[in-house]
């Protein structure tokens, strides 16, 4: 019996949420502006909407594993984002127990082949 499209998308975006802050952490050890980190991110197969995006920055700005400056760019102002030391240690320490919880949950679903 096929699942529900509206209960799949449910959990779809559940299971995102969580993600994207991973994916965000990760792609700014490099600095970047928020466009082209929309863009990296969506090139990576992850998309974001700009009204989920600009609140996940400054919630993680507000929690010090981002830093940001504004700056003048092709005759425009951008804001960079990148990560703080604290922000690359926890970037290290997600990405630990995301593998941990990746290779349990094969485990779990593969069975034993």
């Amino acid at each position: 019996m096929p699942v529900e499209d509206d209960l799949f998308e449910k959990l779809r975006v559940e299971l995102r949420r969580g993600s994207l802050v991973l994916a965000v952490l990760g792609a700014l050890r490099e600095e970047r502006y928020g466009y082209t980190l929309r863009t990296s991110l969506e090139e990576a197969g992850l998309p974001i909407d700009e009204g989920a995006l600009y609140p996940l920055l400054r919630r993680l700005e507000a929690q010090g594993l981002l830093t940001s400056e504004w700056r003048e760019e092709a005759k425009r102002n951008k804001r960079f984002y990148r990560l703080t030391p604290v922000g690359l240690d926890v970037l290290g320490q997600l990405l630990a127990e995301w593998n941990a919880i990746s290779e349990s949950i094969l485990r779990l679903t593969q069975g034993d082949k």
